[in-house]
């Protein structure tokens, strides 16, 4: 006689073979090299990650096989991307969690402010301008804590203690005109396939920024109103249209830089 329900019980999750993927640091460096969601061929990946073409073939070989990345053929070529935004988030989790190594020059300098102050996370906005989106949402009554509390949920000061869950928030009451208000089609990303609501626990600010369906359409309505545009990889630029735009719907403020960019206060 069949057991019902040792059929349909699983085991807990085995995260060792999955870990073990991101475990070396070329393999690590390929994944990351993915994260803004290009699709990349094995020779810029193997520059990406300093090794050798046959070394990278082999580490793409288990990535693919691990379900980490997927690789798509056009004509003779081979792009490699990843397999979708959970690996992003998974990436996004890891970083929040290791150690930072020391900045060496100016140019990693610059970068590393550039990617703080503002950039994608496949395919939503992160960074301090992420944050500040998702909690001025909170604040208009777009987004509310699961929880009840007020405020956007921070993590605590010891970062491999604080548990995180994959719902803090849930759709406010005045959802709708507030994303609306951004160009935001909501009952269009509500009806899609995709889980509309996601949150990553932000890398550099160790707080929550918006993913999911509606954290990607509101990274595409911000850039296709030139309120943010990409300036590398990664890193996105807040326009001067942006900054005013922001501050009139969502009141968030945000200082011009003589470079152009803008630090948003939090």
């Amino acid at each position: 006689m069949r057991n019902d329900t040792a059929s349909t019980t699983r085991a807990p999750a085995d995260i060792a073979p999955i870990a073990a993927l991101f475990a070396d640091p070329s393999r690590a460096r390929i994944v990351s090299a993915l994260v803004d969601r290009r699709a990349l061929p094995a020779s810029v990946l193997a520059a990406e990650a300093g090794v050798s073409a046959s070394t990278a073939s082999e580490h793409l070989g288990r990535l693919v096989e691990g379900g980490v990345l997927r690789v798509e053929r056009s004509g003779r070529h081979r792009y490699y991307r990843l397999a979708g935004p959970d690996v992003a988030a998974a990436v996004e989790s890891l970083a929040a969690i290791a150690p930072q190594p020391p900045v060496r020059s100016l140019r990693e300098s610059t970068r590393a402010a550039a990617l703080r102050r503002a950039r994608t996370c496949y395919d939503h906005l992160a960074g301090r301008l992420g944050v500040a989106v998702t909690a001025a949402l909170v604040e208009a009554d777009a987004l509310r804590r699961t929880d009840g509390a007020t405020g956007v949920q921070r993590a605590s000061g010891d970062r491999l203690s604080a548990p995180v869950r994959t719902h803090p928030y849930r759709l406010g009451p005045r959802a709708e005109p507030v994303f609306g208000a951004l160009g935001v089609d909501l009952p269009a990303v509500l009806a899609a396939r995709r889980e509309p609501l996601r949150f990553c626990v932000d890398w550099s600010e160790q707080q929550h920024h918006l993913a999911g369906g509606l954290g990607a359409a509101v990274l595409a309505a911000l850039v296709e109103a030139d309120w943010v545009r990409p300036t590398g990889r990664r890193a996105v630029q807040l326009t001067d249209a942006g900054r005013d735009g922001l501050r009139e719907r969502l009141g968030i403020d945000a200082e011009a830089q003589p470079s152009g960019a803008a630090a948003v206060a939090v």
